[in-house]
């Protein structure tokens, strides 16, 4: 069996993608293991893109470039909420931590291909319950992810409502 020694965890930064964390610090701390966080944003299609160019100023489309900066903030703010939490537990939660990106793209190739770079050994996120309809037509990041993965991928099911480790927004 191979050694786990880094985890790539994936979030959308849902108020329960938290549940999905405790997994992935757990597994860090049984594993001695670093962990990677990862958002991606999805890509917009050509069509929007020409549509946003159309109607938006400069000013707002350097705020909207801006925004993985301020993402980036937002999962060290509520990585540091999260480890608050569960100190007792784990004080080394937020020492597990080694990066924090958030990147443009294809959610799925993305995970993916940072996952081939940071040369994780497993990759853990979070899945929304969706229905039959939906799931049909949409797919799920995570089901891509689990396809084409060549690494164990934890997939968590996300619970509906708030949880005692929900990100309060």
């Amino acid at each position: 069996m191979p050694e786990i020694k880094n985890i790539l965890y994936a979030t959308d930064l849902s108020k329960n993608s938290a549940f999905a964390f405790q997994y992935a610090t757990d597994m860090a701390e049984k594993y001695d293991a670093v962990l990677h966080i990862l958002h991606v944003f999805e890509k917009i299609t050509p069509s929007v893109k020409a549509m946003v160019d159309m109607y938006l100023t400069d000013e707002q489309m350097e705020a909207i470039a801006k925004r993985g900066e301020k993402t980036t903030e937002m999962i060290i703010e509520r990585l540091n909420v999260f480890c608050d939490r569960v100190r007792a537990d784990d004080p080394s939660c937020a020492f597990r931590v080694a990066t924090i990106d958030a990147v443009e793209g294809f959610p799925a190739e993305m995970i993916l291909k940072k996952a081939e770079e940071l040369q994780c050994d497993a990759i853990v996120m979070g899945t929304h319950g969706k229905g039959f309809i939906e799931h049909a037509f949409l797919g799920s990041v995570a089901e891509k992810v689990l396809r084409r993965s060549r690494r164990p991928v934890l997939s968590i099911p996300l619970p509906e409502g708030d949880t005692d480790l929900s990100f309060k927004e």
